[in-house]
């Protein structure tokens, strides 16, 4: 496997999209075996970290991109700008770089260029849901040109931040858009609202018991989804908190006591563990076929 990171050629001081971090990916590219298959091309998955677009959770990113790797794909993690740079559109258009870029590079990466998948999760779920949502949009296609190398070919969203309204996790709007954000900025950044018939096949996930998004977010995007008719899976277990990602030790938080490593056991949910082999299922059987 190789690893290395990509800048993103994004002009942020041509677009006055500030000072600051500059986005960039963290690259898992399994090599090519001349006894197996030397012209594999496989499909590529993105992930966008949660944190509240105050910052972005280990937890959810090399974990979960290794275990993409493991189904035989490459994975990205994108480091987006997050705190006092977070301010929209600029996520958003350091996402569909990163997909524009994956998809340039996809003959040398050994990518299908069809294939392309963004993934996130809380925070970073409602930023790939809003590259969904807005990849041929005018402010994107002013910045980025060509928007059709920008979309997604499916979305992966784990317990994401989607609306806006009553059932909003009210700080990663405050974090995108300021405490003084219009209702008209609010309403665009409600996702569930800004679904069309050319969003992309997408895989959701939540819990029941999430306090921090409720799991209203997922069923409203599904509830969308569906009146557009596209094609989504939606999965709602009935226990376990929020930021779960791949539900087990190799992610759960943990403190050492007495030399012993303990870990917080509400982040051991077994059932929630499904959502990887199912999502990929979902990808390999159901997307990627079609």
């Amino acid at each position: 496997m190789n690893y290395f990171e990509q800048k993103l050629d994004l002009d942020y001081e041509k677009w006055n999209l500030g000072e600051g971090h500059r986005a960039t990916l963290s690259c898992y590219l399994p090599s090519n075996s001349p006894e197996i298959d030397p012209d594999r091309r496989r499909p590529a998955v993105i992930v966008c970290p949660g944190g509240a677009y105050r910052g972005r959770s280990d937890r959810e990113a090399e974990p979960v991109a290794l275990q993409y790797v493991a189904a035989d794909m490459a994975a990205f993690i994108l480091n987006y700008s997050v705190g006092a740079d977070a301010a929209f559109p600029r996520c958003v258009l350091e996402a569909l770089t990163a997909i524009k870029t994956v998809r340039e590079n996809a003959a040398g990466w050994n990518i299908h260029p069809d294939q392309i998948v963004i993934c996130g999760f809380s925070a970073g779920g409602h930023l790939a849901a809003s590259v969904g949502a807005f990849w041929n949009a005018d402010f994107a296609a002013r910045v980025l040109g060509d928007c059709a190398l920008c979309k997604p070919n499916a979305a992966v969203l784990c317990y994401p931040v989607i609306t806006s309204g009553p059932w909003a996790h009210k700080g990663s709007f405050v974090n995108l858009a300021g405490d003084d954000a219009s209702e008209e900025t609010l309403r665009l950044l409600s996702i569930e609202k800004q679904v069309t018939e050319s969003y992309p096949p997408t895989f959701l996930w939540h819990t029941g018991k999430d306090h921090a998004v409720p799991v209203m977010n997922s069923l409203l995007m599904a509830q969308a989804l569906a009146e557009k008719g596209i094609l989504f899976e939606l999965h709602v277990y009935p226990t376990g908190v929020h930021g779960l990602s791949l539900s087990d030790e190799r992610t759960a938080s943990s403190s050492l006591t007495d030399n012993q490593r303990l870990y917080r056991p509400e982040m051991l949910e077994k059932r929630p563990r499904a959502w990887m082999a199912d999502s990929i299922l979902f990808l390999k059987e159901t997307v990627f076929q079609q």
